[in-house]
């Protein structure tokens, strides 16, 4: 256990950001899984999971390059189910 007041402070800073980029990550994990399922309507889908990975790019949470991959990867998900219903 920290022993000093910025130490503790740290540790409470650094206890909340953690829970926050992990809602984040836990965010885009959930919409690529409803993705990857196509249950409900496909453009839907991947504008969810483009949001997500958009918010989290912009809060710092992923890098911007991991988020074009996600979003590319959401992408060809996408076309897969797109293809298969026509």
């Amino acid at each position: 256990m920290p022993k000093t007041r910025s130490a503790k402070k740290r540790l409470r800073q650094s206890e909340k950001r953690r829970l926050r980029n992990k809602m984040y990550k836990t965010r885009i994990k959930t919409a690529l899984k409803k993705l990857e399922e196509g249950e409900g309507d496909i453009k839907e889908l991947l504008n969810e999971a483009y949001s997500a990975i958009d918010k989290a790019v912009k809060k710092g949470v992923i890098h911007r390059n991991k988020g074009a991959r996600l979003k590319s990867k959401a992408a060809e998900i996408a076309n897969k189910w797109l293809q298969q219903q026509t």
